[in-house]
């Protein structure tokens, strides 16, 4: 499943999001019009995804999930969080689910985040060790994984 790299199924997980909403939705998260506080966490993700994937073409380091990385990157947002990407993809979902504003909406949102959390980071983890070694493991003790 090295197909499904985090921008693909971000936009599975919104097409599933807006599916849940119309066809099987269970309840509302928040009254309106405050579901409507999920555009800027929307927004806000898609601000962390834009600058940290420009900071990757910046210095042309490999982007890919399932793909070997060539240089560390620990500056910019990574200096506060080692995956900003994953940041912003979360809260770009969570901020649609509560437009949304359906409990199944959300819980696509986490499914991503479990995701990220139990797949795709340890992957990307594992493959930083194996490139940069200590100089990752130092990394990895001075900036925590989300933020």
């Amino acid at each position: 499943m090295k197909w499904l790299i985090p921008p693909v199924f971000t936009l599975l997980s919104l097409i599933v999001m807006f599916l849940l909403r119309n066809y099987w939705p269970l309840s509302t998260v928040l009254p309106e019009p405050y579901h409507l506080a999920g555009i800027p966490l929307a927004l806000i993700g898609v601000g962390f995804l834009l600058a940290a994937s420009r900071q990757f073409r910046r210095i042309q380091t490999n982007i890919h999930t399932f793909r070997q990385p060539n240089t560390l990157v620990t500056d910019g947002l990574f200096a506060v969080s080692r995956n900003p990407m994953y940041l912003g993809f979360v809260l770009l979902l969570m901020g649609a689910g509560l437009v949304m504003n359906a409990v199944t909406s959300l819980a696509v949102a986490a499914l991503f985040f479990l995701a990220a959390q139990f797949w795709y980071i340890p992957f990307e983890e594992k493959a930083a060790h194996d490139a940069f070694g200590d100089a990752y493991l130092d990394y990895k003790k001075r900036v925590r994984r989300w933020f």
